[in-house]
């Protein structure tokens, strides 16, 4: 099969909808497929990083929009339709749709270029013309999509179906042994997604010098605005600064505790058991912040250095954490997605 991705890819929107979009390319690959993205040169992007055929549509810097996701997106959805329409391979029998700027209307434009669309979402805020609709968040409800979908579309909810890199499956089980074993946090992951366009980092990093004695790694983009500040900064300290982080599980496996914004990452976290204090860093986060702090993985930060306190006075917590956060994801589901 032809299958193509549409994706992109920002320092304002952030690393993780390609990222995800990788990791089902990766494995569709694997079973013979040809890949192909189709991604706009946005400020930041992470185009480099795609080792696919990737098809670029023009970036207009002039372009504004007032609708936030249109904005990032950086063309409207006819215009977009349009442009893709140009590059989008001959005989495609797949089309993977990943942003939240496109609805029903652009999907309906490519119909005839493409066998099926598969859609990958996170919000559940709009109309979408798809044949198969994968939301990989914990809470995902097919009553979410009640009236937003054909009465024929496949829906795949849930954590079941989160795409995370096959690294993350593997180590697993010797993840979740090694908390078993911890006895105190000690090794604190410091991850804001991979732009950190507010640089709470640093503000992470200052209150974190002033009160605790931690061994502290900091994964940073390298689209990030801030990075020469912060390695500045951990000059002389028990800070490491790893840059585009390629073994993102390893780090995980390492780390007592991460503090982080949510996204992909939450599901990359509890697959390896790791609790953590969260940053709220965007609104479409918020939905899946508030259901893993009530599923008990997770902790919403509100004094970064009460709440650390906490846990560290009350070792139980943690513990509890890890338990709440392993049985939310296991790593596999990107194995689940049938296409």
């Amino acid at each position: 099969m032809n299958i193509v991705f549409r994706v992109d890819s920002s320092s304002i929107m952030g690393s993780g909808h390609v990222m995800r979009c990788l990791v089902l390319a990766d494995e569709l690959y694997k079973q013979q497929h040809k890949i192909f993205f189709i991604c706009r040169e946005l400020t930041g992007n992470l185009i480099s990083q795609i080792k696919y055929s990737t098809l670029i549509l023009p970036r207009d810097e002039t372009f504004k929009s007032d609708v936030l996701y249109i904005n990032w997106q950086g063309a409207t959805q006819e215009l977009d339709a349009k442009q893709s329409i140009k590059v989008i391979p001959e005989n495609t029998d797949l089309l993977i749709v990943d942003s939240y700027a496109l609805d029903c209307e652009w999907h309906k434009r490519l119909r005839r270029y493409t066998q099926k669309i598969m859609i990958i979402d996170d919000l559940a805020n709009r109309e979408f013309d798809c044949d198969i609709l994968v939301n990989q968040n914990a809470g995902a409800r097919k009553e979410d999509y009640t009236n937003k979908v054909p009465n024929n579309c496949e829906l795949l909810l849930g954590c079941d179906f989160a795409l995370l890199r096959p690294e993350f499956a593997k180590l697993r089980k010797i993840s979740l042994k090694k908390r078993t074993n911890t006895r105190e946090v000690q090794n604190i992951m410091i991850s804001m997604g991979g732009s950190d366009v507010n640089n709470i980092t640093y503000e992470v990093l200052r209150q974190l010098d002033d009160n605790f004695n931690f061994n502290v790694v900091v994964v940073l983009g390298g689209k990030s605005f801030h990075n020469k500040m912060i390695q500045n900064y951990a000059k002389g300290k028990n800070i490491k600064v790893v840059i585009d982080a390629t073994n993102m599980s390893e780090l995980m496996f390492e780390a007592d505790l991460a503090i982080g914004a949510g996204g992909s990452t939450s599901w990359e976290r509890c697959c390896l058991g790791l609790p953590a204090l969260l940053f709220i860093t965007a609104e479409n986060q918020r939905v899946i912040a508030e259901n893993l702090e009530r599923s008990g993985a997770i902790k919403i930060i509100e004094n970064l250095q009460r709440d650390l306190q906490t846990m560290i006075n009350d070792f139980a917590l943690w513990q509890a954490m890890v338990e709440s956060a392993q049985v939310i994801c296991d790593g596999l589901g990107v194995k689940r997605i049938k296409i």
